[in-house]
């Protein structure tokens, strides 16, 4: 069996354990440097960063989420999470993942958010604005020859919505990254806060 392995700079150990995916929240102080420790750790042992999103969620505490979605074996995750949580500004680290199957749901709730311009005339733009509809996106700004949509939802729904576009005249995408919450009334538990 081989599996589709995404192009590195570094070594990455073929087929000895399969690869998956998994969503990490990281809450961190909300300093400088932060961030910059966290993903040198990825950069510095090779591992790859998916998606990546951090905003300041704790406004009292002056904390901040990282959201990081990775792949990896399972032994290569296990590292990551035990590497970060040494890191001195993390107060915790959750898999959402793996946490998400222990409560019987197959992933985490993760969105994202993707800000897509077409440009269009006639036949192509009335297309591309009947399939924004059709998968519950927003025009945000429009002029006579072209329009910003606005979607929100799963990275693979957004994603097809984006390859549809595509021949109807997409012109350029921003994206957010992943957006996650463990399913559940718990909240993330943390160290020491």
């Amino acid at each position: 069996m081989t599996t589709n392995q995404p192009k590195s700079a570094y070594f990455m150990p073929s087929g000895i354990d399969s690869l998956t995916i998994h969503t990490l929240s990281v809450l961190v102080d909300n300093e400088p440097g932060v961030l910059a420790r966290v993903i040198g750790l990825f950069s510095g042992r090779g591992y790859n960063i998916e998606s990546l999103t951090v905003s300041e969620t704790e406004h009292q505490s002056h904390l901040s989420r990282i959201t990081i979605v990775t792949r990896g074996s399972e032994g290569v995750l296990k590292q990551i999470k035990a590497q970060l949580d040494r890191l001195v500004p993390v107060h915790s680290v959750s898999d959402l993942t793996i946490e998400a199957k222990e409560n019987g749901h197959e992933k985490p709730l993760e969105r994202e958010l993707a800000l897509i311009k077409v440009q269009g005339r006639g036949e192509a733009r009335l297309e591309a604005l009947r399939l924004a509809d059709t998968f519950k996106a927003e025009v945000v700004d429009a002029s006579t020859d072209h329009f910003i949509i606005l979607m929100v939802g799963r990275s693979p729904r957004v994603e097809q919505f984006i390859q549809i576009m595509r021949p109807l005249g997409l012109v350029e995408v921003c994206k957010t990254g992943v957006a996650a919450l463990g399913r559940g009334p718990k909240g993330v538990e943390t160290k020491d806060v």
